[in-house]
């Protein structure tokens, strides 16, 4: 319900063409390539924070295609940064990533409590990320960038109202997905009865089929989890290191969400190295979240012809860097 409502309110917010606009701004501001690039950092770090990591994908994918082509530069780096920091950079609020708060059910924290545990790691993480990319497709972001065209000016009502209510419930409401699922419903609502969206519209970003299949994945693997001692066992021998890097592979055999309802189907021991390596790991292959799915389709539907060869191979580079940097970092907040 969390996925869907913030799948919705980033419907509307497309709409109204605030993604767009945060695009072009950046597009406008960053004079050198290496600027751009920065700004994109900062642009997918924020949104999957807030929005979640499938609303990223989803939308500002097309977005960030479009600014680097409207510059003439960084179509590469933009692109599978896109991806690799929305999973990364995940970690930082409940909301950010359905694994975060399947975990959270164990520990009865607030968003703000959580966010003051992660958001070392989480910054850890995303700097790791970035770098990696950056270095790796620095020659698509070698050289000035060119003045890029004027764009359309966002609509500053629904879509601005529906970010910034689901920003605050993810934060300040334990339970927040009932919440979040009512304002993205209201807002979808308000677009399909102005005719400024169909039903069909809606219906493809859900991707209700998927979901349903994780959905139903997610809860066997649960009951799996609860029914077998195995995984248990096995986490409870491992400390905060190896438990994150089980997590990451157990991520990319079934999914996050399956792996998360599986490992956390009792209170793991290292809940928040389980979740770095739940989060992070997922980089490493296209099987390990549904982001990469959205990615690649939002990514083609922009005209865009994204690798997932290359984008696991700059995974397989920023991987370990991100997950020891945020394991360290998480030594820090006292989260381990």
């Amino acid at each position: 319900m969390l996925v869907a409502g913030l799948l919705l309110i980033g419907l509307v917010a497309d709409a109204d063409g605030l993604f767009e606009a945060a695009g072009h701004q950046l597009a406008k501001a960053a004079g050198h390539s290496g600027v751009l690039f920065a700004g994109a950092v900062i642009l997918v770090s924020g949104v999957t924070a807030t929005l979640n990591l499938d609303t990223s994908v989803a939308f500002l994918t097309p977005v960030l295609v479009h600014t680097a082509r409207s510059r003439n530069r960084g179509e590469a780096a933009l692109l599978y940064a896109c991806l690799l920091l929305s999973n990364a950079g995940s970690l930082l609020l409940p909301g950010s990533n359905l694994t975060n708060l399947i975990v959270l059910g164990h520990l009865h924290l607030t968003g703000g409590q959580f966010a003051a545990r992660m958001w070392l790691p989480w910054l850890a993480a995303v700097a790791a990320t970035a770098a990696v990319v950056g270095w790796g497709e620095r020659r698509s972001l070698q050289g000035p960038a060119d003045e890029p065209e004027p764009g359309r000016r966002p609509v500053l009502g629904v879509g601005l109202a529906a970010v910034l209510a689901a920003t605050v419930l993810v934060i300040t409401v334990r339970s927040s997905a009932l919440p979040v699922f009512a304002v993205g419903v209201l807002a979808a609502a308000t677009r399909v009865a102005g005719r400024r969206a169909v039903i069909g519209q809606v219906w493809a970003v859900l991707g209700v089929p998927v979901l349903t299949g994780l959905f139903g994945a997610a809860v066997a693997l649960g009951a799996l989890g609860r029914a077998w001692a195995g995984p248990m066992a096995l986490l409870s021998h491992l400390s905060a290191w190896p438990t994150a890097a089980f997590a990451a592979l157990a991520a990319v055999s079934v999914n996050n969400l399956p792996a998360a309802s599986m490992l956390a189907a009792r209170t793991p021991a290292h809940a928040f190295a389980l979740l770095i390596g739940l989060n992070v790991g997922p980089n490493l292959c296209v099987t390990g979240s549904l982001a990469w799915l959205l990615w690649l389709r939002s990514a083609r539907d922009a005209g865009a012809r994204p690798s997932l060869r290359r984008a696991s191979l700059l995974g397989l580079m920023a991987v370990p860097l991100a997950m020891a940097a945020a394991l360290a970092a998480l030594a820090v907040t006292g989260g381990g």
